[in-house]
């Protein structure tokens, strides 16, 4: 991950101070409730809003799971339809703990542009709020690339079965262990891999947990004596939570598999885990 001025996750005090971020309000609901009308009824003002499925994923890839990760080349021209330079710092957001607007974040952060997630997301905004949908001007955003920071279903299932990796499992305990599963084709996990929900990652306020707490979390995990750390989830959205609490816990690069759980489940080639 290149090093940037702001941090992964910031407080609003210190995001206010930001005159030149473009905010980005990056609602999306699992069970499709519509967010660009949630924007419409109110958002921090100035935000524009960014489309999960528009913006942050490519759904014309078979196979890759439910929210395929765009080309870098088709994500930087996406950011120039949305009026977002290369050098403009933004700063995103949601109302669901950070998981939606983690994944614009992160994909900004890996490709070394400014960027940060509002810790507490809209809910602990106490600023401006509007309902004027706004736009800015496209402008044009250099093609770029990912860096070694994407991993595949066939390197995550090398990496599941190396004592000297670490694949980290971002969903639910009930989704990982195999007992329910509402949005797949099989129920488990990818063998090797380990349960670190997201939402640990948050306290009681939906705020995210001070770095030394979360170093401590993902040391515990065994991530400081990994060679190779990858995370995935349901479709690679709430996995980038993970990933962003590693940054702010001093640890990492990691990789993410964007197919993720729902790319997994869906080769019957590829074998199933269930239980711990």
């Amino acid at each position: 991950m290149p090093d940037l001025l702001l941090p992964p996750i910031i407080n609003a005090e210190d995001a206010a101070r930001i005159d030149t971020a473009i905010w980005c309000d990056v609602r999306w609901y699992l069970d499709g409730s519509d967010g660009q009308a949630a924007y419409e009824a109110e958002h921090i003002t100035g935000a524009i809003f960014v489309d999960m499925d528009v913006h942050l994923a490519d759904h014309s890839a078979v196979g890759e799971g439910r929210h395929p990760m765009p080309s870098a080349a088709a994500f930087a021209a996406g950011l120039g339809e949305l009026g977002i330079g290369p050098g403009d710092p933004v700063i995103a957001y949601d109302d669901r703990q950070g998981v939606p607007a983690g994944r614009m974040v992160w994909m900004l952060r890996a490709i070394g542009h400014e960027a940060a997630l509002l810790d507490g997301g809209l809910d602990g905004w106490d600023g401006d709020r509007s309902s004027v949908v706004e736009s800015r001007p496209p402008t044009s955003y250099p093609s770029t690339q990912w860096p070694a920071l994407l991993a595949d279903a066939d390197t995550t299932a090398i990496h599941g079965a190396s004592l000297s990796a670490v694949v980290i499992d971002a969903r639910a305990g009930d989704r990982f262990r195999g007992e329910t599963e509402p949005m797949d084709t099989k129920a488990g996990h990818i063998p090797g891999a380990i349960n670190l929900p997201y939402a640990a990652n948050l306290d009681s306020s939906g705020r995210f947990l001070p770095a030394d707490e979360l170093r401590q979390r993902f040391i515990d995990a065994g991530v400081a004596d990994a060679d190779v750390v990858v995370n995935y989830c349901g479709s690679g959205v709430s996995a980038c939570h993970n990933l962003l609490a590693m940054e702010r816990a001093g640890l990492g690069p990691a990789k993410l598999f964007p197919g993720s759980w729902s790319a997994w489940s869906s080769d019957p080639s590829r074998p199933v885990a269930t239980g711990e």
